[in-house]
């Protein structure tokens, strides 16, 4: 073996041993995984941006596509496009499940922006 192809054969081995290592990996930080979880839960601890979903009942409108919502543990306000209605008929009465991402605001109470709304029967 010359010297080329010596420094050849160690360049692909020490490659391999970068791909092998750079496998094992693992990100360990904050990530979007969905929490189910209660308002008392996001209440006592809002992290901005982090995907909840949540079952309750929509108590009152209280603004332009602002709602109070419910799980029994507390209550949060919600932000629900009126497309995400999607024509259902809701009242204070009917049991929801909303999927969406906490926002915390400096010096603002937490809310849930919705990014989906079903009802649950």
């Amino acid at each position: 073996m010359n010297r080329k192809q010596g420094l050849s054969a160690v360049m692909t081995l020490a490659a391999a041993v970068a791909a092998v290592t750079s496998a094992h990996a693992q990100y360990a930080g904050p990530s979007n995984q969905v929490t189910h979880g209660t308002v008392a839960a996001v209440l006592k601890n809002p992290v901005d941006d982090q995907a909840v979903v949540l079952r309750g009942f929509l108590t009152k409108k209280v603004g332009n596509e602002k709602y109070l919502f419910s799980d029994g543990t507390g209550e949060i306000r919600v932000d629900i496009d009126h497309k995400r209605f999607a024509g259902q008929k809701i009242d204070e009465k009917t049991k929801v499940e909303l999927h969406g991402e906490v926002e915390k605001d400096f010096l603002e109470s937490p809310e849930i922006d919705v990014d989906s709304l079903t009802i649950v029967k």
